[in-house]
């Protein structure tokens, strides 16, 4: 790490630590990804692990391969994981997908862990919000948060997405270089409805896109298949990954993607984080 870097670090693992002190008892919003898990490491820290617990909500938009790795990461770090069914998918502000869906889905979600945290006696819930989300032109599910008066430790200690890798390499987490993995509802374009059906295929396009690279020894960092309405599909890799396939293997790709049941003609394009997002 570099001396600059370092002293960033130390700061912010300061500051974060002194912000979690400060707080009798934590329920942490946990998806798995490095935001939350830098949250849940430092409260653990800060705290103790019989005061923190990290609570993922599980619903069909949580691929079944996240919420392995969020049991895995929270093992980890020694804290204590509650999975939680919820059911923002009958929200019809959910269902219609106008642009704004992440409010309805952080209202339902937040309202929920909100109430495991009054029922067991913690006095605060936090998520994994940092600066730059903040920053961010559309985020509507900042607004639920907002409104349930969730704390955002990250964000209130001045904390970046970048600051928030240095934090994770600082503590070791496993997650440190992991993307960003948002719901399987995110790729859904704005406007097509969102329903159990759809978020179940794309599940399974992306595992059979990810077989497909691993059969054919492509690595692959950010994969997306997104559905398009009457449009169809769109595949998104990594540039690295997309110069990896051939241009005949990209054809047997799309074919291999389609055979999980989407319709309509097939494209594959460089990643574009939020490129259909809510």
């Amino acid at each position: 790490m570099h001396t600059a870097d370092s002293v960033v670090t130390t700061s912010a693992a300061a500051a974060l630590l002194d912000r979690l002190g400060r707080l009798d008892g934590l329920v942490v919003a946990f998806s798995g990804g490095v935001d939350s898990a830098v949250v849940l490491a430092a409260a653990v820290r800060a705290i103790g692990a019989d005061a923190v617990l990290a609570v993922i909500a599980d619903s069909p938009s949580l691929a079944r391969a996240e919420l392995a790795a969020a049991r895995h990461v929270a093992g980890q770090i020694g804290a204590r994981l509650l999975v939680l069914a919820t059911d923002e998918h009958v929200d019809p502000g959910y269902r219609a997908n106008a642009g704004d869906r992440c409010y309805f889905c952080k209202r339902t979600v937040l309202a929920a862990v909100c109430g495991v945290a009054q029922r067991s006696g913690f006095a605060h819930v936090a998520t994994g919000t940092h600066l730059d989300d903040r920053r961010a032109a559309h985020r509507p599910g900042l607004r639920a948060a907002a409104e349930l008066g969730v704390c955002e430790p990250l964000a209130e200690v001045g904390a970046t997405k970048e600051t928030v890798r240095l934090l994770a390499t600082h503590w070791n987490l496993s997650v440190r270089d992991k993307p960003s993995t948002p719901c399987l509802a995110s790729r859904i374009a704005v406007r097509v409805p969102v329903t159990v059906e759809r978020l179940a295929l794309v599940e399974r396009a992306e595992l059979a896109a990810r077989r497909y690279l691993a059969e054919n020894r492509v690595a692959v960092r950010d994969l997306r298949v997104r559905l398009l309405g009457r449009a169809g599909f769109r595949v998104e890799l990594d540039q690295d990954a997309l110069d990896g396939v051939c241009l005949p293997a990209r054809e047997a790709l799309l074919a291999r993607v389609a055979e999980a049941g989407l319709g309509g003609q097939g494209d594959l394009a460089r990643y574009h984080s939020g490129s259909l997002s809510g």
